[in-house]
């Protein structure tokens, strides 16, 4: 078995572990050190230097931003809108929903940097603008954009107390994603999902499993286009 197929076997079944001790409610401190080792290993190195697997490095390591952007026949992403699709979630949710704080999105002035029109997270998005974004964004941005929100998230999860994870989503919170454009309605779904949710299950999603699902899919579109 190749290293890459290794590293991802290793993160799967450090997944189950991660569950199994945030899910229990009484190994706090273990579940966050695990966190920050899952959340890690799906970002580039600067987020967290200790990890020793960086999927989001091993995906840009030799890809050309031409294949970047590149959507596939019979495909319905790029790497570019998928890399996008991540941080947007991952900011929505650990900046919004998790502490009620604000985007770095809105704060950072990243629509500028990334030069994009789009605003929301990409759910229900069509394929006139998935090609849109895929065509305009600015790459260098994009990923900066992703190393910020992944930093602010270990800050936040930093700063929660044991007792949050059991707080479900507050239907405050989750209106104001509505309200600031981070979802549109096309992507209701989302939503909907997310009210269903307590803080331990927004740990377990949108920074850990929702990236490495589409990191994956990243993966298997690299492999037909580098």
């Amino acid at each position: 078995m190749g290293t890459k197929e290794t590293n991802r076997k290793n993160w799967n079944k450090q997944q189950t572990e991660f569950r199994r001790s945030l899910l229990s409610f009484t190994q706090y401190e273990e579940a966050l050190s695990m966190f920050f080792s899952q959340h890690g290993a799906l970002h580039s190195a600067v987020v967290d230097p200790d990890t020793p697997w960086y999927y989001e490095d091993e995906l840009f390591c030799g890809l050309s931003e031409d294949q970047a952007r590149l959507i596939l026949p019979g495909s319905d992403h790029s790497i570019a809108w998928l890399v996008w699709h991540m941080a947007r979630i991952e900011d929505i949710t650990m900046n919004i929903l998790v502490v009620g704080g604000e985007q770095l999105f809105n704060s950072g002035s990243w629509d500028v940097k990334l030069q994009v029109s789009a605003r929301d997270a990409g759910n229900g998005m069509d394929a006139a603008g998935i090609a849109a974004l895929s065509a305009e964004i600015n790459i260098s941005a994009l990923r900066a954009y992703r190393r910020a929100v992944g930093h602010r998230t270990r800050q936040n999860i930093r700063g929660l107390r044991p007792e949050t994870l059991k707080q479900e989503v507050d239907p405050g919170r989750l209106q104001r994603v509505v309200d600031e454009g981070a979802v549109l309605p096309a992507g209701q779904e989302v939503i909907n999902y997310w009210s269903r949710r307590n803080i331990a299950g927004l740990l377990l999603m949108p920074p850990t499993r929702h990236n490495f699902i589409h990191l994956n899919e990243a993966t298997r579109i690299k492999e037909k286009v580098a």
